[in-house]
């Protein structure tokens, strides 16, 4: 089994330039093909995204609703990605890859129908949140299908690399999605969002058929699929770094990314200027997309580097000073300033964690680890979000989110304070 502890040959070899180390997976023609095909789905995503919560914040005028979408999006995440992940050992990862783009395309296409002839309404919300649960569904076996493709991409050494330049990609889309959404939005109506969105999922199904890769061999010994679950619960139990680092990925979520949820809220209710509401609400999107890029360019250029498990802790104790202090904001070029620090402070600790579960695990069992660190990264955002809407409702939006980012740089001060932590050592 590698550990990142043990360094490979690839790790040995002379570091390059940092401007080769900035986009080195981008080298290899199917990681190429395949990011830039992300990176247009995923703007359409975004663009989606903004439009979803503006339509569910104007109909409803409520945070809980705002975290409610957020939840149910992200609810097959956790009934379904473990199951997804042992899928994603068993079977063709490409193929399973093209379906969940089907599924998501159905789901934005029919939103878009949907709201185009008048169906949905405050009454009818719920279609939304219905249509949420279907493209989470889509998700939750693609993603550990994509995840565990990676490293048959590029060779390990730009392992690293990729995994930053992926989240690059999710985050320039961050940016750029927003701001085409802003725009269709004003032009040509909140619907086009949802069907532009819908076609985008096809530019990834055209990108995947062009991949050269070699044919999917099935196992000649298949196991039940609850025994092959089992066998990678007790790999994370049993491997201490990937079980810290899973339990903080999701602690990380749960009281940080509810921040973005509140977007909404925070535009309408608590910074104030001569923009618009609509307009504060993308361009705080773009600052913490803009940051979050920053923060992934800046750890791939590292690449594996001694310490990281230190450097992670530090970044997240950063990261819940920051979003406190952009809760406790009322300035909005000062809130844009914090917010783009959060964005790159958080970006830098999930590449960071990442980077090291998957220069651990062994690839027979990277879809199905993967699935289980997915499930606690994209589990607490919406568990996260639901919890802290709830409350913000009650005690507002800032008031909440001081408090969980407080909690936040406690939890990561006391394990860097211990000396002979896991993370300490790595």
């Amino acid at each position: 089994m590698t550990s990142v502890a043990d360094p490979s040959p690839d790790a040995e070899a002379p570091r390059l330039g940092w401007t080769h180390r900035l986009a080195a997976a981008l080298k290899h023609r199917n990681f190429r093909i395949l990011w830039l095909a992300a990176l247009g789905s995923t703007i359409g995503t975004w663009m989606q995204s903004y439009a979803q919560s503006w339509l569910i914040y104007d109909l409803t005028n409520s945070n809980f609703y705002l975290g409610l979408d957020s939840f149910l999006g992200q609810l097959p995440i956790l009934l379904f990605m473990l199951i997804g992940g042992v899928i994603a050992d068993r079977h063709d990862r490409r193929r399973l890859l093209t379906g969940s783009q089907y599924v998501q395309a159905f789901s934005a296409l029919t939103l878009a129908a949907l709201v185009a002839t008048g169906h949905v309404t405050e009454a009818t919300v719920w279609l939304i949140f219905m249509l949420s649960f279907v493209s989470g569904c889509g998700q939750a076996f693609g993603g550990p299908a994509y995840q565990a493709m990676i490293p048959s991409l590029v060779p390990r050494r730009d392992l690293p690399n990729a995994i930053a330049l992926n989240s690059t990609q999710f985050n320039l889309s961050r940016v750029l999605g927003p701001v085409a959404g802003g725009i269709v939005l004003l032009w040509i109506g909140v619907v086009w969002c949802f069907a532009i969105n819908g076609l985008s999922f096809f530019i990834v199904v055209v990108a995947l058929t062009s991949l050269q890769l070699p044919a999917h061999v099935p196992s000649t010994k298949p196991r039940a699929l609850r025994e092959e679950l089992r066998s990678g619960l007790h790999y994370v139990r049993d491997t201490r770094v990937v079980l810290i680092l899973t339990i903080l990925a999701f602690v990380t979520t749960f009281l940080a990314m509810p921040i973005s949820t509140f977007f909404p809220s925070f535009a309408t209710h608590v910074l104030t200027g001569n923009e618009t509401a609509a307009q504060r609400l993308w361009m705080l999107m773009a600052s913490q997309g803009l940051g979050a890029i920053v923060g992934a360019l800046l750890v791939g250029t590292l690449g594996p580097f001694p310490r990281m498990g230190r450097a992670l802790l530090t970044t997240q104790i950063l990261l819940g000073i920051f979003v406190a202090a952009f809760a406790a904001s009322r300035s909005l070029p000062l809130s844009l300033l914090l917010i783009f620090i959060c964005g790159m402070c958080s970006m830098a600790v999930f590449s960071m964690s990442f980077s090291l579960v998957q220069l651990t695990i062994p690839d027979d069992l990277r879809g199905r680890v993967v699935s289980i660190y997915m499930v606690a990264l994209r589990g607490g955002w919406p568990l996260g979000a639901l919890v802290a809407g709830a409350l913000a409702d009650r005690f507002t939006a800032p008031v909440v989110m001081m408090t969980s980012a407080g909690l936040l740089s406690v939890i990561a001060a006391t394990l860097l304070l211990r000396k002979n932590g896991t993370l300490n050592r790595i």
